[in-house]
């Protein structure tokens, strides 16, 4: 059975902020006076959620600063530097194949709301979706209840809902949600990490099309 739904994650599964994000750490590190610094396979190997367990696994010390400031100056230096990141590759393809498919998609987001709105906007393509779903602050805590309360208001059965996202919480939220789930290994965390969760890997967008579009739910 074809999905009806597509559950979108924003960062690292639709934009390719990936570069940004081992950048940015990096310049954090240096702005408190740590001394350690990441590159795109050890930033991938020690990133994951809940973001404040991140922090500690890259070595801030929350007795320093705490997580809510080094969270705002995160963002700070993120916001304003996002604006160059690209759409991840197949992207803008893949959002027209399931538009022609007739599927609705849908932006779960971690992101505050008004970042998620702005580069959506900014990369041309707010028009692919029936809404964009972001948290309210900038501490990326969980997307859960926001995928509920979307579910139950727009009547989707989660059965035929599939979230495509990057990470193992995109795979502990499609599990929450009772959706099916297709991760994609060319965002924030490795294939040999997102394989621990059971859910399929595929490269990237484009396998993970072709992997709903073919096979409908059944192997996802």
């Amino acid at each position: 059975m074809r999905p009806e739904l597509i559950l979108w994650d924003w960062n690292g599964t639709l934009l390719d902020d990936v570069e940004l994000c081992v950048d940015a750490l990096n310049r954090l590190l240096a702005q408190y006076g740590y001394s350690q610094r990441y590159n795109h396979d050890q930033y991938r190997a020690i990133f994951g959620f809940p973001v404040q367990e991140y922090y500690a696994r890259a070595g801030f010390d929350f007795t320093r600063h705490s997580f809510d400031e080094l969270a705002v100056s995160f963002m700070e230096d993120y916001i304003p530097a996002s604006e160059a990141c690209p759409l991840m590759d197949g992207a803008c393809e893949v959002l027209d194949a399931f538009r022609a498919a007739g599927l609705h998609q849908v932006i779960l987001s971690a992101s505050p709301i008004t970042t998620l709105e702005r580069q959506v906007a900014e990369r041309g393509v707010t028009r692919y979706f029936d809404r964009l779903l972001g948290l309210g602050d900038i501490y990326a805590k969980s997307k859960v209840e926001l995928g509920l309360r979307y579910l139950h208001e727009a009547g989707f059965d989660p059965d035929r809902a599939v979230m495509i996202g990057d990470s193992t919480h995109d795979f502990e939220v499609a599990q929450a949600l009772g959706v099916h789930c297709v991760l994609q290994s060319g965002g924030h965390q490795p294939p040999e990490v997102l394989r621990q969760t059971g859910a399929p890997v595929v490269p990237g967008l484009r396998e993970a099309a072709e992997m709903i579009l073919r096979s409908g739910n059944n192997d996802v």
